[in-house]
C-alpha cells in the first residue's frame, strides 16, 4: 500500500485536477458531538495520550482537532509529560490551504492558552497540521491509535477522472457509484495499529446502498464493529444538512459485541453523556425519549447490507439470521427474483389481444393487480419478442414485426438497443416461458408492509413485482410466513424506506428472510399458516411464525416500533 500512496501523491496532479479545485464537502460537527466520538473511541486525557497517535484525515478549520489538543495537553499533565514529547501524537490533514492554516492558528492559539510557549506552539500546530489529500498522502499503515473525524461528503462523479482513477486504485473499496467517504474508512482502517480505533462520523448509506459492500466485507473479514449511534434526526452539523449520519467505531481486533444506539431528534448532550457511560459500562441499560439502546452478542458477516432501524429490531434480525437459515436456498430449490423489465413499457404493454399474434402476447401481472391479497388480472399482456430458444425471428411474425417497425425508433433508441444494435427489438430482460406456468408468490415492489400474493401459473410479473418459487414449500405456507410480522422485521430492517413509511421489497432484501427448517414444521402450524395466508389474516400468521421462531410478541412489537 504504501507504494501505492507514494506514486499517487497529491502534487502529480495538475491544479485542474486536484480535489481542492472542485466541491470540497465540508460539514463541521458541533463540540458535544465531536467530544462523544473521542470518548467512545477512548480517546481521553486518562490515557498517556502523548505516546500514542491519533489522526484526523479532514480537519478543516478544527472541529475535531480542538477537542484533542485539549485531551492531549491534560493528558501530558496527568501524566508529567512535556508536551514537545507529543510532536509525533497527531496527524491532521486537509486539502485545502486556507484551512490547514486556519486549523494551525486555533491550535497556536489553543497551546498558547495553556502557557505553551509561542514558538514551541507554532512549530507544533505546523507539525501535527498538514495540507494534503489524506487519501494520496504517504502514510505508514497500522501507525495510528485513533482515527477520528467527519469524512467528505463528495460523490465521485462530481471528482475529476483522473484522480477518481487514482482514489480507485489505491482504495478498491471505492466501486460503482461511491461517495468518496469510503476511500476514507478504508484508508483509516489502514492506518490502525492491532487494536487502534476509529471513530467517524458519517452518513450511513453505505451501510445499506450496493457501493458500501466491498467496504462491508473489509470491515466484517478484517475488523471489528463496536458502536453504532444513528444520529439521523440529530442537530448534530453546524450547518443544516440531509446527510443521515451516524456515529460508527470500528477496532483493528476480534469481534465481540456491538453496542447500537437509536437517537431521536431531542438528543443532546445530555442524552450523549448516557450513551457514553452505556457505552464504558457504567450503566447497565438505557432507554429513554430520545435514546434506545442494544448490546448485540455478534455482528453481520460478508458484503451483504447491514439492518437498519431501532436497537430492538436489530437485535431481532441478528438472532433470527444466527438461528435460520435464508428464505433462497440451493436444498429447497426456493428462488427469489423480479419481473421482466422492457426499457419500453408504452411499446411492449398492451391490453388489446389482438395487436400480433396471440402467441406473441403474454398474459402479465401489474403490481396494481395484485392490491386486494390476490392475483386480480387487469388485461395487460407483454408483447413477446422471446421463445424458449431466444430472441424469435421476427420473419416468422408479420404482425409483431410490423408492430416493432412501427416503433423502430423509440426501440432503437433505448440502451439495451444500443448496445446490442442486432436485437433491437428485445426486452432489458429475458422472459423465462417456465416462468409464467409455474405457482410462484409475488410481491409489490413498493408497500407499507409485506404483501405477498399467490399466482397459480397463470400469469408472467411486470418488474415492479418480485417473484418466490420453490421446488420445497408449499407456497401457501410460506406466503402466511411472507404475510406475518416477522417478514416485516427482518426484510424491513433492510429495505430502503420511502416517503409516507413505504419500503422497497427489493430481491436483495426478500433473500435476507429467514425461514425455518421445512422439516421442524410441525403439520398443525403449516396447515395454520396456510390458511392465515388464504384469509390474510396477519394477525394469526404472526403468532404462528412468532411460535415457530421462537420470539416473544412483545420484542415483535418493539422491534417494529421504528
Amino acid at each position: 500500500m504504501t507504494s501505492q500512496l507514494t506514486l499517487l501523491a497529491d502534487d502529480s496532479f495538475p491544479d485542474e485536477v486536484r480535489l481542492g479545485q472542485t466541491n470540497h464537502g465540508e460539514v463541521f460537527t458541533r463540540r458535544w458531538v465531536v467530544e462523544l466520538i473521542l470518548d467512545l473511541v477512548g480517546y481521553r486525557a486518562d490515557a498517556d495520550l502523548g505516546s500514542m497517535v491519533v489522526v484526523e484525515p479532514s480537519c478543516g478549520t478544527g472541529a475535531f482537532l480542538l477537542p484533542i489538543i485539549d485531551r492531549l495537553i491534560e493528558s501530558c499533565e496527568r501524566h508529567d509529560r512535556d508536551i514537545e514529547t507529543a510532536a509525533d501524537a497527531i496527524r491532521a490533514f486537509d486539502l485545502l490551504a486556507d484551512s490547514a492554516e486556519l486549523a494551525r492558528k486555533g491550535v497556536a492559539q489553543r497551546l498558547l492558552e495553556h502557557g505553551v510557549d509561542g514558538d514551541a506552539a507554532e512549530r507544533l500546530a505546523a507539525r501535527w497540521i498538514t495540507t494534503a489529500d489524506f487519501l494520496l498522502a504517504d502514510n505508514q499503515p497500522r501507525s495510528a491509535n485513533f482515527v477520528v473525524g467527519n469524512p467528505p461528503y463528495i460523490r465521485l462523479e462530481d471528482v475529476p477522472r483522473q484522480l477518481t482513477e487514482a482514489y480507485r486504485r489505491t482504495w478498491p473499496t471505492m466501486q460503482g457509484r461511491s461517495d468518496i467517504y469510503i476511500g476514507f474508512f478504508e484508508a483509516g482502517l489502514r492506518l490502525l495499529a492491532p487494536e487502534g480505533i476509529l471513530g467517524y462520523i458519517c452518513a450511513d448509506r453505505w451501510m445499506h446502498n450496493q457501493y458500501g459492500g466491498a467496504l462491508r466485507d473489509l470491515i466484517t473479514e478484517q475488523y471489528a464493529v463496536d458502536t453504532i449511534v444513528n444520529m439521523h434526526d440529530v442537530d448534530a452539523f453546524e450547518d443544516e444538512v440531509s446527510a443521515y449520519p451516524a456515529v460508527v467505531v470500528l477496532r483493528s481486533g476480534d469481534q465481540t459485541d456491538v453496542k447500537v444506539v437509536e437517537t431521536q431528534s431531542a438528543f443532546d448532550p445530555t442524552d450523549a453523556e448516557t450513551v457514553r457511560k452505556w457505552v464504558g459500562g457504567e450503566l447497565r441499560s438505557m432507554n429513554g425519549a430520545a435514546v434506545q439502546a442494544t448490546q448485540l452478542s455478534s455482528w453481520f458477516t460478508g458484503s451483504s447490507s447491514w439492518p437498519g432501524g431501532n436497537p430492538a429490531r436489530r437485535a431481532l434480525v441478528a438472532d433470527l439470521e444466527s438461528r435460520f437459515p435464508p428464505l433462497e436456498s440451493v436444498a429447497t430449490g426456493t428462488r427469489v427474483g423480479i419481473g421482466v423489465a422492457t426499457g419500453c413499457d408504452d411499446v411492449y404493454i398492451t391490453s388489446d389481444p389482438e395487436l400480433v399474434e396471440s402467441d406473441r402476447l403474454l398474459p402479465l401481472l401489474m403490481a396494481r393487480d395484485t392490491t386486494s391479497g390476490t392475483a386480480q388480472w387487469s388485461g395487460h399482456y407483454l408483447v413477446n419478442p422471446w421463445n424458449g430458444q431466444g430472441l424469435v425471428d421476427l420473419a416468422d411474425y408479420p404482425r409483431l414485426r410490423a408492430y416493432f417497425d412501427e416503433h423502430g425508433d423509440r426501440l432503437r433508441g433505448r440502451h439495451v438497443a444500443k448496445r446490442r444494435p442486432q436485437t433491437w427489438y428485445r426486452t432489458i430482460d429475458k422472459v423465462d416461458p417456465q416462468l409464467r406456468t409455474r405457482g410462484k408468490l409475488l410481491l409489490p415492489d413498493i408497500k407499507a408492509v409485506s404483501n405477498p400474493v399467490l399466482d397459480t401459473g397463470d400469469h408472467y410479473p411486470h418488474h415492479n413485482l418480485y417473484f418466490v418459487v420453490s421446488d420445497a414449500w408449499d407456497l401457501e405456507v410460506l406466503g402466511g410466513l411472507l404475510l406475518s410480522d416477522v417478514a416485516n422485521a427482518i426484510i424491513g430492517a433492510y429495505c430502503v424506506k420511502m416517503r409516507g413509511g413505504y419500503y422497497r421489497f427489493q430481491a436483495q432484501y426478500v433473500r435476507r428472510m429467514r425461514v425455518p427448517e421445512l422439516s421442524e414444521m410441525d403439520p398443525a402450524r403449516q396447515l395454520g399458516l396456510a390458511e392465515a395466508f388464504r384469509c390474510r389474516d396477519r394477525d394469526s400468521a404472526t403468532l404462528l411464525a412468532a411460535e415457530l421462531y421462537d420470539v416473544d410478541r412483545s420484542l415483535l412489537v418493539e422491534a417494529l416500533h421504528s
